[in-house]
């Protein structure tokens, strides 16, 4: 069963990772579909520019398992705000205001945060290859 959770955990944290990092390469360049709001932000416009970055930067590092915890609760907390300052003023419920990949986003990061990369991850084989050097 162990390593069935390793298997479904890092194929999880793959995919949201990709996912993110590609949402923030559409935000910034408009690569794979281009940016929602149907413009590229100029760097430093708040939040769009910073979003993106930060969809990109950490969801990559997610998605390699490399200090995946800050990256993973960093996302969530930029998806967090998402919903609460954009989404949640429209409406209450996600159905509603458009916030259901905000908030999908936003417990899966967080879910990662707490779980870790598991096994097959950069961290994973960082931390073995530390323990090696070490004895």
């Amino acid at each position: 069963m162990d390593q069935i959770r390793e298997v479904v955990t890092t194929l999880f944290r793959v995919v949201v990772g990709l996912l993110f990092a590609c949402h923030g390469a559409a935000t910034l360049f408009g690569v794979l579909g281009g940016p929602r709001g149907g413009r590229i932000p100029s760097v430093g416009d708040w939040p769009s520019w910073w979003a993106g970055v930060i969809e990109l930067g950490a969801g990559t590092l997610v998605a390699l398992g490399l200090a995946t915890r800050a990256a993973a609760l960093l996302c969530s907390g930029t998806m967090a705000y998402a919903y609460f300052v954009v989404h949640q003023p429209k409406g209450l419920f996600p159905l509603t205001n458009g916030g259901e990949l905000a908030a999908l986003f936003c417990w899966s990061f967080l879910m990662l945060a707490l779980l870790g990369s598991g096994a097959w991850s950069l961290d994973h084989l960082l931390s073995r290859a530390r323990r090696v050097h070490q004895t």
